[in-house]
């Protein structure tokens, strides 16, 4: 039977074959140690709710991709990019959830019956946690066969 176990590791196996993630995590952000800095960068996978629909189960998960700013102690000279690496961290954590939503939307995953069903909605964060760090909120869902049959 494909269920929760499945969807989150399934998630879990393709963010961590991304060069760009170190580390996944799951459940409660508030209850992950985010001051190791050797686990960045990080994605943290979340499942908000799942749906019985006919013969599908819906996961209505969100990803934080994440990674640690770094600050130069050098003065600022491009007040656009600042002194710290935000921008690059926006960058790369937006492509490894971009990957993830192509996988879910054509291809490996795709073809496994981990299909997304919606549009991913992506919302950036700046130092929202005890570290400085900066990302991506992504939402969306994932739609499965429920293969639990009454007879």
């Amino acid at each position: 039977m494909k269920g929760f176990y499945q969807v989150t590791q399934v998630i879990k196996d393709q963010l961590l074959a991304d060069v760009n993630v170190n580390a996944v995590t799951f459940g409660d952000i508030t209850r992950i140690d985010l001051s190791k800095q050797t686990m960045f960068p990080l994605s943290h996978l979340m499942v908000n709710s799942v749906s019985n629909e006919d013969s599908i189960l819906r996961f209505n998960l969100s990803i934080l991709s994440m990674d640690i700013v770094n600050v130069s102690k050098e003065e600022t000279i491009d007040i656009f990019l600042g002194n710290n690496n935000e921008q690059d961290i926006l960058n790369t954590q937006l492509q490894v959830q971009n990957k993830l939503v192509q996988v879910l939307r054509g291809g490996d995953l795709y073809r496994q019956l981990y299909q997304l069903d919606s549009t991913p909605t992506f919302e950036p964060f700046y130092d929202r946690f005890e570290n400085e760090l900066a990302g991506w909120s992504m939402t969306f869902d994932i739609i499965i066969p429920n293969d639990i049959e009454i007879c």
